[in-house]
């Protein structure tokens, strides 16, 4: 599979012949030179509803036909009572439950976060925010989405350890570097990509001293907007 790496929480994966968005935070990022308009994807995950995470999705969705893949309430509220992502189409699934599609599927698990979403100037909670389990090529990539440290990560590698995990790093919202190690454990991670960090000035963190936190060979730090074979 190729992955991109788009900063914050923003990734796409191509896997035979479906591209996936995952969290497409695009055109308000400061780390992409990409723009919403150049993305193509036949799926888009979202892990919550914060600005921060559903992105440009609806416009994606609207423009491409790509189905939003989020949990059950979320989703039913982007098909039947959002204004703004009126023309996108939302799939739902909930905790435990699995969306499959012919090239990957996708499980949700817990998170530990709040999930609102700005609707015309109030915060309006939509359900939970939640990580996702991509099977993808026979490979496990974890995203744990925005969360706190909780030891039922340990339930995600219970069957297979984690390939990719996609690990928050940032704190004050989410967990830290120090947690995020940790949660590697909890995931028997073989590779770590850290996320959520540097966007904004509480989320700052260094992640190469992450990096040097995990054993050797664990952490990756891909470069924005530059494809990498996994």
């Amino acid at each position: 599979m190729k992955i991109t790496y788009f900063g914050h929480s923003a990734f796409q994966i191509k896997t035979g012949n479906t591209t996936i968005l995952i969290d497409p935070f695009i055109n308000d990022n400061p780390f992409t030179k990409v723009r919403s308009e150049d993305l193509d994807p036949d799926f888009i995950i979202l892990t919550h509803a914060h600005f921060d995470h559903v992105g440009d999705a609806f416009e994606i969705s609207r423009r491409t036909g790509a189905t939003i893949i989020t949990q059950t309430d979320f989703a039913e509220y982007i098909n039947d009572h959002l204004p703004e992502a009126k023309g996108a189409r939302a799939q739902g699934v909930n905790f435990g439950g699995t969306f499959y599609a012919e090239d990957f599927s996708a499980k949700m698990y817990p998170a530990w976060h709040t999930d609102a979403l700005d609707f015309k100037g109030n915060l309006m909670p939509v359900g939970l925010a939640a990580g996702f389990a991509l099977t993808i090529e026979n490979k496990l990539i974890y995203d744990t989405g925005d969360t706190g440290l909780f030891s039922d990560l340990k339930l995600v590698a219970l069957k297979k350890p984690v390939d990719l995990a996609l690990i928050c790093i940032g704190g004050h919202f989410t967990m830290d570097a120090d947690d995020a190690v940790i949660a590697a454990d909890y995931l028997q991670a073989k590779k770590v990509i850290p996320i959520h960090y540097n966007t904004f000035p509480p989320i700052k963190a260094d992640p190469q001293e992450f990096v040097g936190k995990l054993n050797d060979g664990v952490g990756l730090l891909p470069k924005v907007d530059q494809e990498f074979v996994f």
